[in-house]
């Protein structure tokens, strides 16, 4: 069968106030007047609603839309892993096992919770993605500090109800991960700079670790955020003292050239040979979580060399496969997520203009350049713009932080609310659209050759006829179509089921041909099978359901 196809150390109260100015990389974002959000009950509380949002909408009629072809691949891999305790990565299928491992985790979880029967299912594999869409919007919360309380809500909300970050998140896939683990990186180090702390250093590095043993396109990400920080350090050489300051107001400025930036850092960390050691930690363990996931836990230690021999695969792939122009990924954000898009341009101009925000400055770099990255390269598929959804709702989130810090009066404040009111109702439109109404709707741009609603009442029939010929589970099934995902999945409960991809002269029960085959189906089988009816599989591929004529109908 063909499968081809991411404590807060307290600082040293006896040094001197420019002292500490100097040492501090990151300043606080400071608002010039307290807010509701301010208050840390009333944040607590709003974040939580924003969670419970994100939630909902991605738990809601999870099992509306059908697996998608590659959520059927996915799905078979971890079906055997559940089952027979065996992965073997396979650098042509080009995804790391992280997805597989997280899954199995959650099917193994449910199973002893609920019983075998919950073990693998539709909800169980999809709550993996869910779990992880959710963690990286409660780390979007986790830069309050950076961007503000508004800018971080915002930025959170902006996320929680984007169309595609939904969509993407119930799909049983790795980019909702891969996010996650990139966002992790981000927060982790910003927490390690300021604190020292070796739990941020680890966390990071784990996260590191399991961004490569997610998705090959890792070092991508890992050049755009290496770049993004760099081009922060150089603005603050060629604008000395505008990013430096505590607070928004822009006190308490000191000037730094570009080599003068990288030793702050060093100096910061205790000095080249305590950022050396820190190095040497962050690697290893970096080595030993992709050496744990690739030898499938030390069973399987090729996949360790085969991990590197991916990018020879990714490079023919990227190359060759799906394909689109370079203005693709901008299209479709501004068909789908064109608030998000306009108020990330915004937030990002604020971030460059005013420069007195680090972190802005340095996620306006990552969601842009992230965006060029992927636009540069041929290989285009919708489920990728996730990775520009993320960063864009913090941006978008600093941009209306921005606007409210910059107005005064009571309009103009309405104003504010207004454009974040709109912004909100129209992504959340366009979302309820997408994930609940027009999900298999290929005319929007988020659908990709998706497996249509009415692949649900084919299996609905294989079970209802299963169930009548009374053998059940145990019910021989031939499958000859040459397109069949995610039938595997779908079909997994059954002992008997064989993949021939096509016409032969199995004699099974029930038969799912296409209806290309028709013609040849009949002949050979010349009054033995009544068909049952015609389910479109995807655009292009159209099903066909044979019962034998003996069998109860």
């Amino acid at each position: 069968m063909s499968t081809v196809s991411t404590k807060s150390q307290a600082r040293d109260g006896k040094k001197s106030k420019s002292a500490r100015e100097d040492s501090a990389p990151v300043a606080e974002f400071k608002p010039n007047a307290t807010t509701f959000l301010d208050n840390n009950r009333n944040w607590v509380i709003c974040s939580i609603v924003v969670l419970a949002i994100a939630a909902f909408f991605r738990l809601y009629l999870i099992n509306l839309n059908p697996l998608h072809h590659d959520e059927g691949v996915n799905g078979f891999f971890l079906t055997t892993l559940f089952r027979e305790g065996k992965y073997t990565y396979d650098p042509a299928n080009y995804h790391g096992p992280t997805l597989y491992y997280f899954a199995l985790a959650a099917a193994q979880s449910a199973g002893f919770l609920f019983g075998k029967d919950a073990a693998l299912t539709t909800l169980t594999i999809r709550l993996v993605p869910i779990l992880f869409g959710l963690a990286t919007i409660w780390l979007v919360l986790q830069l309050r500090s950076y961007i503000g309380s508004v800018g971080a809500l915002m930025g959170a909300l902006f996320l929680a109800v984007s169309p595609g970050a939904v969509y993407m998140s119930r799909y049983f896939i790795h980019e909702t991960l891969f996010t996650f683990f990139t966002l992790a990186i981000v927060l982790a180090a910003l927490r390690f700079y300021e604190t020292k702390d070796l739990f941020y250093l680890i966390a990071g590095a784990v996260s590191a670790g399991l961004l490569f043993a997610t998705k090959e396109t890792a070092v991508i990400h890992a050049a755009v955020l290496v770049i993004a920080l760099a081009c922060v350090w150089l603005y603050s050489a060629m604008f000395p003292g505008r990013l430096d300051s505590p607070g928004p107001e822009g006190k308490g400025k000191t000037r730094r050239g570009f080599g003068a930036e990288f030793g702050m850092v060093v100096q910061r960390l205790g000095g080249a040979r305590w950022l050396l050691l820190y190095v040497c930690i962050a690697l290893l363990i970096f080595v030993a979580v992709n050496v744990v996931f690739y030898s499938s836990f030390f069973t399987h230690w090729k996949g360790v060399v085969d991990s590197v021999e991916t990018f020879k695969y990714w490079t023919k792939t990227g190359n060759n496969e799906h394909t689109k122009p370079l203005y693709a990924y901008v299209t479709w954000l501004g068909i789908e997520e064109g608030a998000l898009l306009l108020l990330g341009t915004v937030g990002a101009l604020f971030a460059v203009i005013r420069a007195r925000n680090r972190v802005a400055l340095f996620c306006s770099l990552w969601a842009f350049g992230i965006l060029a990255a992927y636009s540069l390269i041929k290989y285009k598929t919708p489920w990728i713009a996730v990775n520009f959804i993320v960063p864009l709702s913090i941006v978008s989130g600093f941009a209306i932080g921005s606007l409210w810090e910059l107005t005064r009066d009571a309009l103009a404040k309405f104003l504010v609310v207004a454009v974040a009111a709109v912004a909100l109702t129209v992504g959340i439109w366009q979302m309820v659209s997408l994930n609940f109404y027009h999900y298999d709707d290929d005319r929007f741009p988020y659908v990709y050759a998706h497996t249509q609603r009415e692949f649900l009442a084919m299996m609905a029939e294989v079970d209802r006829v299963s169930k009548l010929a009374g053998t059940g589970d145990e019910t021989n099934i031939a499958v000859m179509a040459p397109e069949y995902w995610p039938l595997p999945w779908y079909l997994s409960k059954y002992s008997h089921v064989g993949y021939f991809g096509k016409v032969s002269n199995a004699g099974e029960p029930i038969v799912i041909s296409t209806d290309s085959q028709d013609a040849e189906f009949s002949t050979m089988f010349s009054g033995k099978y009544r068909k049952a009816g015609s389910y479109k599989l995807r655009p292009g591929v159209t099903l066909s359901l044979w019962v034998r004529k003996e069998l109860p109908f």
